[in-house]
């Protein structure tokens, strides 16, 4: 065996490998710089549709993605909220809430007035099974909306559940843990806003 040839063999092959790995490298940041603003833009439009969704039109004058504060949520997670204004004086908010679901963390975008009632609410995130849980959307079905002008007294603390559980809302046929979640997580939000009310509203 020539083991000169040998040498020569095993040393290109890191070099070989390195120039590859390089290539890649920069063929992924090329990527990633030229699809940032699209990404970015893309993000901006679903977040104004989805803003779009739970405020009732003509609601508010002013730019819903601008005007946020950042306040310390439940568990110390922080919230972005968006102030929703009508000639400079606030008249709502919308901020995202969250609750463990069936198989995964459901993620919602809630609307408020300021006086602590319901706007609307739309699922923006969940892992719910299709068919069963996801009738939490609102394209497969209303029940969703059928949070809209409740607020915390209305109904009573203790029928702010599934029906199941003594409250008012309806479950679904083989899926109750999905829609008792999202009771819960829009009962939280408006326990969040109450809250916060002086620091959102001013």
């Amino acid at each position: 065996m020539d083991l000169d040839a040998l040498r020569g063999k095993l040393a290109y092959q890191p070099l070989l490998l390195g120039v590859v790995g390089l290539s890649a490298s920069a063929a992924l940041a090329l990527a990633n710089t030229a699809t940032r603003d699209a990404i970015a833009a893309a993000e901006v439009r679903d977040m104004q549709q989805s803003l779009a969704q739970v405020l009732p039109g003509g609601f508010a004058d002013n730019d819903l993605l601008a005007d946020v504060v950042e306040l310390e949520g439940p568990r110390g997670v922080p919230v972005r909220v968006h102030l929703a204004k009508r000639g400079g004086r606030v008249a709502g908010a919308v901020f995202q809430v969250a609750e463990k679901g069936y198989s995964g963390d459901i993620t919602l975008l809630m609307a408020v007035d300021r006086d602590g009632a319901v706007l609307g609410v739309r699922v923006l995130k969940h892992t719910e099974t299709p068919g069963l849980g996801d009738k939490i959307e609102v394209a497969k079905s209303p029940w969703i909306t059928g949070f809209d002008g409740r607020a915390l007294g209305d109904p009573a603390p203790e029928r702010w559940a599934v029906k199941k559980d003594g409250g008012i809302y309806d479950q679904f046929a083989g899926a109750t843990i999905t829609p008792r979640a999202v009771v819960k997580a829009v009962r939280g939000g408006l326990q969040f806003f109450a809250g916060h009310r002086g620091e959102i509203t001013g």
